[in-house]
C-alpha cells in the first residue's frame, strides 16, 4: 500500500506560495475564459460560426485551468505556466 508522502515543512511554505500565485492566476484565467465564451457567443451569432482561433485559445486556457487545479489539488507537482509551457491545443 503506497502511502502519501508529505513534503518537508520548507518545501510546504514554497509550495503555499505558489499555491497562492496560481490560485490569483486561476481567476484572472476564468475571467478571461469569460469573456473569451460570452465573445465567442457573439461572433457565432453574428456570423453563422464560431471562431477558430478563440476556439483553440479556449481549448488551451481550459487545459491550463486544468492544470491548476491538478497543482492545487496536489494531484501533480509540475508548475504550470509560466514556469512550464502554455499548454496546447491537440484536438
Amino acid at each position: 500500500m503506497n502511502a502519501l508522502t508529505v513534503p518537508e515543512p520548507r518545501k510546504l511554505w514554497v509550495r503555499l506560495l505558489f499555491m497562492v500565485l496560481l490560485a490569483a492566476a486561476f481567476q484572472l484565467a476564468a475571467s478571461v475564459l469569460f469573456f473569451v465564451a460570452v465573445l465567442q457567443l457573439l461572433l457565432a451569432v453574428a456570423t453563422g460560426a464560431p471562431n477558430a482561433r478563440l476556439r483553440i485559445f479556449g481549448r488551451s486556457l481550459g487545459r491550463y485551468l486544468a492544470q491548476i487545479a491538478d497543482f492545487e489539488s496536489f494531484g501533480n507537482e509540475t508548475l504550470p505556466f509560466p514556469f512550464s509551457e502554455w499548454p496546447e491545443d491537440v484536438s
